[in-house]
């Protein structure tokens, strides 16, 4: 056998896993989300005054519509994605919200979401922990005992690569077998067909 056709039986083959990506990208955004959109909504009031503030928060207008409009999008939009349910519809609205955050809230950030280890906040951060363990050192072992803390840069990094995966599931839609898109078209075809 040519190796040719041996990779395109192996590539053939493993189109049936072909919905793998898809549902893993649902399940990895679902409670991203679900989380971001429940601390809006149980902070509603707060998360108004951040949209429309433009000293400290987005300086957006209509700061309540667009609130909730962000809130409804990612609450609405992580069910769809959990359950397979109008996921290319759902995937919009959710990249609109990761564009305006990632471009008026994370840009002036930079790229990365968690600052280098050769950054200014990184060396605080270090010195920081240094001074903990000198003068404080069980609480150092406290903060220290499950990892090592990062600083946080808040760049646009998780912001894009939420856009990317959304966009991914845009085009490809909600996957073979584990969504309720596939079953409800295969039903309708099934159903058009008699």
């Amino acid at each position: 056998m040519k190796p040719c056709r041996y990779s395109k039986r192996i590539i053939d083959k493993a189109q049936f896993f072909d919905f793998l990506a898809p549902v893993t990208f649902r399940i990895y955004l679902a409670p991203i989300f679900w989380v971001a959109g429940m601390e809006k909504f149980q902070h509603m009031e707060s998360t108004i005054k951040w949209f429309a503030n433009s000293d400290w928060g987005l300086g957006l207008p209509f700061p309540a519509l667009l609130a909730y409009l962000a809130v409804g999008s990612e609450l609405i939009g992580a069910v769809c994605l959990l359950f397979g349910f109008a996921v290319r519809f759902a995937a919009i609205p959710l990249m609109i919200t990761m564009l305006v955050a990632a471009f008026s809230v994370h840009l002036d950030n930079g790229w990365l979401a968690i600052a280098h280890q050769h950054s200014e906040a990184a060396t605080r951060l270090k010195g920081f922990l240094a001074w903990l363990k000198q003068h404080y050192p069980e609480r150092h072992g406290f903060i220290t005992e499950l990892g090592k803390p990062v600083m946080l840069n808040n760049g646009i990094e998780f912001a894009i690569t939420y856009f990317i995966m959304l966009l991914s599931l845009f085009f490809t839609g909600a996957g073979k077998y584990f969504s309720l898109d596939y079953w409800f078209a295969k039903c309708f075809r099934k159903h058009c067909k008699n």
